[in-house]
């Protein structure tokens, strides 16, 4: 069994509970800009680049400065009341953190709301790197966010695990030639995850936690 130094996280759904949050910012500027709602799943399908790239499809560029302004601004408002980071997390961090393991995280949502969230969630000082979707030219499922972060701290890939709840972590994953963990915890994703390969599954935040401690060395 690999002896880890690095763990790379995903954000939405591995850590934090965003998904109301996200889809009610979104139709905070649909209803704005073009009245009525849309679902979530239609929300979901514009998904891929970060935030600017699902706003334009809604608003047109003439309107996306304002219009990602106005989600910015919904989604600091709402974000305590819509989101959290899932029960465990923050004590699974706080060991890995204390324990010099190397943690980054590779998120595939824009700088601003990701920042945003680790502020209101308190969660900034365990992860050295952030990587997010307006830091690469290729997003997620490309491996460019792991390849960035194995080259800054100079782990190598043997030594480090990516653990996220989408495909699209298990393909990023792959291309950058580091193991994957899929985490099941949240269920949006779930059953087109676990028709993909991984290298370990997870159920629950607390089966991930007891197991990081057993692999995972000191990174410093």
């Amino acid at each position: 069994m690999n002896d880890y130094s690095c763990f790379i996280f995903d954000m939405d759904g591995t850590i934090t509970n965003t998904n109301r949050l996200i889809f009610d910012s979104f139709n905070h500027i649909v209803e704005r800009y073009r009245g009525g709602r849309m679902a979530d799943r239609e929300i979901a399908a514009l998904f891929g680049p970060p935030e600017e790239g699902a706003l334009e499809v809604i608003v047109g560029r003439d309107r996306l400065a304002e219009a990602m302004e106005q989600y910015l601004a919904f989604y600091r408002e709402h974000h305590r009341a819509l989101a959290s980071v899932y029960a465990g997390i923050p004590e699974v961090l706080e060991d890995l953190y204390r324990r010099g393991v190397m943690m980054a995280l590779f998120t595939g949502k824009g700088r601003h709301a990701a920042d945003i969230s680790l502020e209101v969630l308190d969660l900034q000082r365990y992860f050295r790197k952030v990587v997010t979707g307006n830091d690469v030219t290729r997003h997620k499922p490309s491996g460019e966010g792991i390849e960035s972060i194995l080259k800054e701290f100079g782990v190598p890939k043997h030594k480090t695990l990516m653990i996220g709840d989408s495909v699209s972590d298990i393909l990023a994953a792959r291309e950058a030639g580091i193991n994957v963990a899929s985490v099941l915890w949240d269920p949006y994703a779930r059953e087109r995850v676990l028709q993909h390969d991984r290298d370990f599954t997870f159920h629950t935040v607390d089966e991930f936690g007891a197991w990081a401690r057993t692999v995972t060395s000191n990174g410093r």
